[in-house]
């Protein structure tokens, strides 16, 4: 879990999980999405575990990256 105040672990959480299953989808390693998003590893990381809370920009950058829609990352199961 997270360190921090952080106001709903689980659906972070769920939506690091929903992250990982669209870039196994897509095949694409960490490193391949995190260079087309500009980010770094770690933070793709990070966030497919649910280690820290993204930011809408790094939403966006995600979404271009996998090329889905920014609204696609937030439709999952929670």
């Amino acid at each position: 879990m997270a360190v921090g105040n952080v106001r709903n672990q689980a659906y972070i959480d769920a939506f690091g999980k929903h992250v990982k299953q669209l870039r196994n989808a897509k095949k694409l390693s960490r490193e391949t999405v995190a260079a087309y998003a500009e980010i770094e590893v770690m933070q793709v990381y990070r966030i497919e575990t649910g280690k820290i809370n993204t930011t809408i920009s790094t939403l966006l950058a995600l979404s271009k990256a996998l090329e889905v829609a920014p609204h696609e990352l937030l439709n999952f199961k929670f």
